[in-house]
């Protein structure tokens, strides 16, 4: 999508971007170990990021919790991650991209551990605050390291294969909580989850080549100013921005308040049950290499749009009462929702010609703030409005982002592309 601020402030000092000579080509040997270390890292992150969702009508149970305190367990994470990419890209400016995404897996995965042990919903919830905190390190940096070492036509393939493993790791580690909360205990899950992340960190140090695009630097505020002008002064990058915001809180939503629903009459679905929910991300993981094939072959403002419309029409159906239909639109709602995420990610970096680090952790700061913030924020509406008021403010949600996409649509195109 992007690269890290490593690379954005000396372009934006008046740099260009390296020639694309001896950059990474899908099909190649570098190609598959990249695309494995990323597919590994995203896996682990994100099944340890959103493995607490299904929990929270048990932690609301056992904690006494309304549904929009107990969505805190998701909220407080990604919350902080979203606050912390910033800080995290300086960071691997000074000291390399491969560095700090192998620490992000290694502490993420810690703090998952020692969440294992917690014995009140307070000290979950720090937990949960410092995991985001490390994770932030991967998703600031994971698409940055894309963007500068493949080549340009590689690029959307290789950041769909990156958000498929975010998919997978997502399912995967909803639907395994949920099973553990059923069979065994949530603490018990969580500590599994811990011990898989520190696989994945040595897995992934293993694996992934060595970044030969990077240059360390040292940032100056004012050079950082200079870019977030920029980039806010673009005709495009807001607006992608935007649509980072809504559509991943509409997307969280929508996971948050569902599993409430479907414990309630005429459902009366046990956690394993809910937890087969999450194995819709399994359409994710497909639609989001498909969408960055699609994004590649006919343009990102041909099918950004049209994503934002199927994830409109997937909400819908699941205001039908028959559990099919509802499992029908949360499918079609995932689907559309990760295309969408493909595209808009990956426009990011072939629109900012400059200082791409800093849009990319621009486009994931507003990706994650909108998971805490909307995510969070939808709670009292589940609570006095029930599914239909869900439906409608989320409805709203993603008539914004589709104002926002055909907008987009009639941006005039740069030099690059983007």
């Amino acid at each position: 999508m992007a690269t890290d601020l490593s690379s954005a402030l000396p372009a934006a000092l008046g740099g260009t971007d390296p020639a694309p000579a001896g950059r990474i080509r899908a099909g190649t040997p570098a190609f598959l170990r990249t695309a494995r270390a990323m597919f590994v890292a995203g896996f682990a992150t994100f099944s340890m990021l959103y493995c607490m969702q299904p929990l929270m009508p048990h932690l609301s149970h056992e904690f006494g919790l309304s549904a929009g305190v107990a969505s805190g367990v998701v909220s407080v994470a990604t919350g902080a991650l979203a606050l912390t990419l910033i800080p995290v890209s300086v960071l691997a400016d000074r000291y390399g991209r491969t560095a700090i995404m192998n620490a992000s897996i290694f502490l993420s995965a810690l703090f998952t551990l020692l969440a294992a042990w917690t014995d009140s919903f307070g000290q979950l919830l720090l937990l949960r605050t410092l995991m985001g905190v490390a994770a932030a390190g991967l998703p600031a940096v994971a698409m940055a390291y894309l963007a500068e070492e493949m080549e340009p036509a590689s690029l959307g393939g290789a950041i769909g294969l990156y958000i498929a493993g975010n998919a997978l790791g997502g399912m995967c580690g909803r639907f395994f909580m949920a099973l553990m909360t059923e069979w065994v205990s949530w603490r018990v899950g969580v500590g599994l989850l811990g011990a898989l992340g520190l696989l994945a960190a040595l897995e992934f140090w293993r694996c992934l080549p060595p970044s030969r695009f990077f240059s360390p630097g040292r940032l100056t505020p004012r050079a950082v100013l200079g870019a977030l002008r920029g980039h806010f002064s673009d005709a495009g990058l807001p607006w992608l921005f935007a649509v980072a915001f809504l559509l991943m809180g509409a997307f969280v939503s929508l996971y948050n308040y569902l599993g409430y629903r479907l414990a309630q009459a005429p459902y009366g679905l046990s956690p394993g049950q809910i937890g087969l929910v999450f194995l819709l991300y399994v359409v994710g993981m497909w639609s989001s290499t498909w969408g960055g094939r699609m994004a590649d072959r006919f343009g990102r403002r041909t099918v950004l749009w049209r994503m934002v419309l199927l994830t409109g029409a997937g909400l819908l159906l699941t205001l039908f009462g028959p559990l099919p239909l509802v499992m029908a639109g949360v499918g079609l709602f995932t689907f559309g929702f990760f295309a969408s995420h493909a595209v808009a990610s990956s426009w990011v970096g072939r629109r900012a010609l400059k200082a791409r680090g800093l849009a990319s952790a621009l486009y994931l700061t507003a990706y994650y703030l909108g998971s805490s913030l909307v995510g969070s924020a939808t709670g009292p509406v589940w609570t006095h409005h029930g599914w239909s008021g869900m439906v409608g403010v989320l409805g709203a949600i993603l008539a914004l982002s589709l104002v926002a996409g055909l907008k987009l649509r009639r941006l005039a195109p740069l030099p690059s592309g983007g």
